[in-house]
């Protein structure tokens, strides 16, 4: 199944095989394998040695800290030896930290050449690799360089989930759980109703539930691509996420599971919402295997949370929920957010 979905600044061909497809068979049917760089980590490379053999592959190590300007570097240096020009298309084989190498490396080296993305993990697909944000840290501030880029395509096989460790099972969830809180109520039921196994074990209601995050996303990017507005609501979560992740090497969606929680709190007091929604909230990321607590040094968290991206002098454009399946954007004073995280960290 194949379609194209149209942003602002481009197009996205999205792909979805077939149980009888195969990935790389696939990959050189729609384009030119000569011109094709993989950009992968080593991790990857071990699982799936033989499909990659005969390839041109550029291997990081699988973790956070490749995502910085020094892998950039190197890798355009090594696509300078493959003598890789302004045709060459590099395709991010990965997870989230993949997606965000491949695609700020195709937006400046070279000024810019083709890239998409095959994403091997959850949380890859349903969030990481669509909507061509593509960012690398720079020292603890997440994300602090990047680039708003659309790939050319995302290329979905649900197959390189078997080989997925239950730990990322659960962060792929952290951003679903999100897309449910701030678009989608009837999602949030369906999610309360069943469990990490039922969708390991239904290829249908996994192909579903992908499906329905990767056009959430989609619609919310067309409207807002350079994220002035509406596409800031991903963000719920992901501020004090992003301060908290770097703080204590947590896993991508193990911090959103925290961040979604200290925004609930902060709900409550800016936005009414209702103590309930919290509780339900909380004991859905519990049924995900996502924390809900986490001792925390807040003085240390508001540091790192004072260089996001979203700071507007002394306030913050933060994520705020409603209720379930509606959220809102809300410039909160730096104190705020402050005394919320000392509330979370006086509780655990």
């Amino acid at each position: 199944m194949q379609r194209t979905v149209t942003f602002p600044s481009g197009k996205t061909d999205y792909i979805f095989l077939q149980n009888d497809e195969q990935v790389f068979e696939k990959l050189t049917q729609l384009y030119d394998s000569r011109h094709i760089i993989f950009i992968t980590n080593d991790h990857i490379t071990k699982l799936y040695d033989h499909l990659l053999k005969g390839q041109k592959v550029l291997i990081v190590p699988a973790h956070e800290n490749s995502k910085d300007i020094h892998t950039i570097e190197s890798l355009a240096k090594q696509l300078l030896q493959l003598e890789a020009g302004r045709n060459t298309i590099l395709v991010g084989l990965g997870g989230g930290v993949i997606t965000d190498i491949t695609g700020f490396l195709a937006a400046v080296y070279m000024r810019g050449v083709s890239f998409g993305f095959i994403p091997t993990t959850l949380l890859g697909m349903v969030d990481a690799a669509i909507g061509g944000k593509n960012g690398v840290n720079l020292g603890f501030g997440k994300n602090l360089l990047g680039t708003i880029r659309q790939p050319q395509f995302i290329l979905y096989d649900v197959r390189f989930l078997q080989t997925l460790p239950n730990i990322e099972w659960s962060n792929g969830f952290a951003e679903i759980i999100k897309y449910a809180c701030i678009f989608d109520a009837a999602l949030f039921a369906e999610l309360e109703k069943n469990n990490i196994s039922f969708y390991k074990q239904n290829d249908a209601a996994l192909f579903s539930l992908i499906d329905k995050c990767a056009e959430w996303k989609n619609k919310t990017v067309i409207a807002d691509e350079m994220e002035t507005g509406l596409r800031k609501l991903l963000n719920f979560g992901h501020t004090a996420a992003h301060a908290i992740e770097n703080l204590y090497e947590l896993p991508h969606g193990k911090a959103v599971a925290i961040g979604m929680v200290i925004a609930c709190m902060i709900s409550e007091q800016v936005a009414g919402l209702d103590k309930n929604v919290s509780t339900r909230l909380k004991n859905l990321l519990q049924q995900y295997h996502l924390p809900i607590s986490l001792a925390i040094n807040a003085a240390k968290a508001m540091d790192l949370l004072r260089m996001d991206k979203k700071r507007k002098d002394e306030t913050i454009d933060y994520i705020v929920l409603e209720s379930i399946g509606h959220a809102a954007i809300k410039a909160l004073p730096f104190i705020d957010i402050e005394n919320a995280l000392t509330a979370y960290a006086s509780h655990n």
